[in-house]
């Protein structure tokens, strides 16, 4: 299993790579390396403000290609699997005043 250090400077960098349609939350990063739908990764992700990272056992769930028809960044999403810090609270926590922004995401 992969492991991915995902460091989050800022709120509005945390919103757009968020994706909160997956039942138990996951994250979308850019990246030109290819995975494979399934695949499990081990992401250790610090969010702002925070003095040390949370890991969670994600599946990769979501790929943009390169050159991707809509021209969307390369990269993919990952649903957490496995979130036992409760990332996913504790990121809706942060961004809430903007999860029902109509602001497009790196994944919509």
């Amino acid at each position: 299993m992969e492991n991915i250090l995902l460091e989050y400077y800022d709120n509005t960098d945390l919103y757009d790579s968020y994706m909160p349609f997956f039942k138990q939350g996951g994250l979308f990063f850019r990246t030109d390396d290819e995975y494979d739908l399934g695949a499990e990764i081990s992401l250790h992700v610090s969010l702002p403000d925070s003095l040390e990272s949370t890991n969670v056992k994600g599946q990769v769930s979501w790929v943009t290609p390169k050159n991707a028809q809509n021209g969307n960044d390369a990269g993919i999403g990952v649903m957490f699997i496995e979130d036992l810090d409760n990332l996913s609270q504790q990121i809706e926590s942060a961004i809430s005043f903007m999860l029902h922004s109509d602001k497009p995401t790196l994944s919509m």
